[in-house]
């Protein structure tokens, strides 16, 4: 390639990534989000229901709904990505406001702990309702968490006295020194999708979530294991000692909060 010549395909993702950064944008000003709602079922019986898992989601200028992974990847270092924090914890404590019987878990980065805003909805909402934390989980990626370590177990420490449950995202996928387990207090871990699809018919991958099962046990941490699709998967999760189960197989994503959809069927029975 000719020196100074730009690089076509560089060209193209950059353009791309500012184009989606701009549709972000523009969905944050116009308050034009959501959260799309996943159920995380338990493994045992009564195979009830444990709780839901709140993902953000933004509108297009079509009125399309996009969801976290088309956008995430673009913002989650810029202060867009604190702003849609912020969006996701609103819209999850008031879901939990209006109906007192669910369970919510909600993303969030490390680096929302010192974004004032974000703290100051938590706030809000815990001062009105001393149960809501009771009810609500904060999930954190192995990666944000263990980009800033001290931050995260100083806010863990400070937010045991509101009930509210930490879990490790994407375990397994990270580079979590095991040594930190001792010092975070996470409640539960959610063993990364890569390692549960096909997990019936890969030895490497049945290897690996054992070994995740057996790390978090030993630290009494309930397991989640995501993305799980088939029957065959749920079986064999459930025989290695996984409590909780969350994938395609139990429901898609969505922005009709199902508990909802569960009470007007019950209502017209």
């Amino acid at each position: 390639m000719a020196e100074g010549s730009e690089d076509p395909l560089s060209a193209a993702v950059v353009s791309r990534d500012l184009s989606t950064l701009d549709m972000v944008a523009e969905a944050v000003k116009h308050d034009q989000s959501m959260l799309a709602y996943q159920p995380v079922m338990q493994a045992m019986p009564p195979h009830g229901i444990a709780f839901y898992e709140g993902y953000i989601r933004v509108l297009d200028a079509t009125g399309r709904v996009i969801p976290a992974r088309d956008f995430m990847h673009v913002v989650h270092d810029k202060e867009i990505g604190r702003e849609l924090d912020c969006l996701a914890l609103q819209h999850g404590l008031k879901a939990l406001a209006k109906s007192p019987q669910i369970r919510l878990s909600i993303n969030m980065s490390a680096r929302s702990i010192g974004y004032r805003r974000w703290s100051k909805v938590l706030e809000n909402f815990l001062k009105k309702d001393e149960t809501i934390g009771e009810r609500l989980v904060l999930e954190i990626t192995e990666a944000s968490a263990m980009a800033a370590p001290e931050l995260v177990i100083d806010f863990m420490d400070r937010m045991q006295k509101h009930g509210i449950a930490f879990a490790l995202d994407n375990f397994g996928a990270g580079t979590t020194a095991i040594g930190h387990f001792r010092e975070f207090f996470f409640d539960a871990v959610k063993i990364d999708g890569q390692f549960i699809r096909g997990i019936c018919t890969s030895p490497d991958n049945q290897a690996v979530v054992r070994a995740l099962v057996g790390i978090a046990k030993q630290f009494d941490m309930l397991i989640v294991a995501e993305s799980v699709e088939t029957e065959a998967e749920a079986e064999y999760l459930v025989s290695i000692g996984v409590d909780c189960l969350q994938g395609f197989l139990y429901g898609a994503p969505t922005v009709s909060p199902p508990w909802l959809e569960e009470m007007k069927r019950r209502n017209r029975a």
